[in-house]
């Protein structure tokens, strides 16, 4: 016993000193930005200091902008990100033959305020009221349609003038069909929380393949430019996927200049700019498919009081741009109504 009484002794000053031998490196230093904030505009300029916390002297300090090095000019950092969001701060420190890093989280937002719109309805078409819409996109004058429900969940072509459904594939009962878009004839198609999507022969309607989610853990809308394919999921983030193996290979974040904003549902992309209905709204957002500032808003407020009234009737859900008319097509969840709209500044 006393044999094991000394060992004790003698070891518990020592494990002490070992765990004491690596300070946290958060309380040696702290990265000090201009009025000590952590929310600032896109091509801002801010001051920027390193204070060490216990009078340590500094040999060299690397900064880094989510593990990309940033210039530093007479103490200040141009924040002149082209991806906005939420970025890491990061400060590499050589002192007193010692190296650490510290972190300082910060947020980016737009440049400017979003710009309001409003809309001129220019025609109203038959749309199925049984259609609990959740993805809407055109293709050579062509309306293809993705419905949602467990249960009555469908992919469909549809006559937008007429109404009639021209092809229509069933989901099987377990699966929540979501947002759809068209790339080199073929449909991909989410579902909601299944963690999957389909892939479809554009012709034949045949299901020809699937791909899984990766990081992203819900499907709710789909757009894409040619050459990539965008997904949003119910957060702030809009995936950026690889046309060829459906990848998630990176994001954007969308934001105003007031916050990160977590609400864009339907997507559509058009010139640049990805169109993104704004989830329980009757509004959409012009979304900046590069930086993922909103760069203006859409208010289809009355939209939905146009449409027969019914119990089932549920919220504006649907975007699609006819490039040859050079107008929107606008719907929602049971609407009988399809809608073609041109948008303008309020």
């Amino acid at each position: 016993m006393n044999i094991l009484k000394y060992h004790l002794t003698y070891l518990v000053p020592i494990f002490f000193m070992a765990c004491g031998g690596n300070p946290d490196p958060a309380s040696l230093f702290e990265i000090q930005l201009e009025g000590n904030k952590t929310e600032f505009q896109q091509n801002e300029t801010v001051g920027i200091k390193l204070n060490p916390l216990k009078n340590q002297t500094v040999d060299k300090v690397v900064y880094k902008l989510n593990d990309k090095e940033i210039n530093i000019s007479d103490g200040k950092i141009h924040l002149n990100e082209a991806v906005l969001g939420s970025k890491t701060l990061s400060a590499n420190i050589t002192y007193e033959g010692n190296t650490v890093a510290v972190e300082k989280k910060l947020k980016i937002l737009a440049e400017k305020a979003p710009v309001i719109y409003t809309y001129d309805i220019i025609n109203e078409y038959p749309h199925d009221i049984n259609a609990y819409t959740q993805g809407l996109e055109f293709y050579k004058d062509t309306l293809y349609e993705s419905t949602g429900r467990n249960g009555y969940s469908s992919l469909r072509k549809v006559d937008y003038k007429t109404g009639e459904i021209l092809q229509k594939i069933d989901l099987e009962n377990t699966y929540f069909g979501e947002g759809i878009t068209i790339l080199e004839d073929k449909i991909y198609q989410l579902t909601w929380r299944s963690g999957v999507g389909f892939i479809y022969d554009l012709n034949s309607f045949q299901k020809t393949g699937s791909f899984k989610y990766n990081q992203s853990k819900e499907g709710w809308g789909l757009c894409n430019d040619g050459q990539k394919i965008f997904k949003s999921d119910g957060t702030e983030k809009i995936w950026i996927l690889n046309k060829e193996t459906l990848a998630e290979e990176s994001f954007l974040e969308t934001v105003t200049n007031k916050s990160i904003f977590n609400k864009a549902n339907e997507l559509e992309y058009v010139d640049g700019k990805i169109y993104a209905n704004v989830y329980q709204k009757e509004s959409m957002m012009i979304i900046d498919a590069k930086s993922g500032a909103i760069e203006g808003v859409v208010n289809f407020g009355g939209l939905k009081d146009k449409v027969k009234q019914h119990e089932n009737l549920d919220v504006l859900n649907g975007v699609a741009y006819h490039p040859e008319r050079k107008t929107f097509f606008i719907t929602g969840k049971n609407w009988n109504k399809l809608f073609e709209v041109k948008i303008q500044k309020k």
